[in-house]
């Protein structure tokens, strides 16, 4: 069995999600042409996946009480 992750470690790796899409998005503003911009929403769209699911992971974890220290 694994040992559950913490709450820090969940708002550690979905500050860096929100800082990739933050940096996406800005590459999206400045790109031009069509397969540069299907390109860019298709990583904008898997990393917005992968922040949705990590939050839901997180208020998982929060809601059985596991991953260390609760929110304050």
């Amino acid at each position: 069995m694994s040992t559950p992750r913490t709450i820090q470690s969940y708002d550690a790796e979905i500050a860096i999600i929100r800082e990739n899409i933050r940096q996406l998005m800005e590459q999206a503003a400045a790109s031009s042409g069509a397969a540069n911009e299907d390109l860019l929403a298709d990583r904008i769209a898997a990393q917005e996946a992968r922040l949705a699911a990590l939050q839901q992971q997180m208020d998982g974890t929060i809601g059985t009480g596991e991953g260390g220290k609760s929110r304050a």
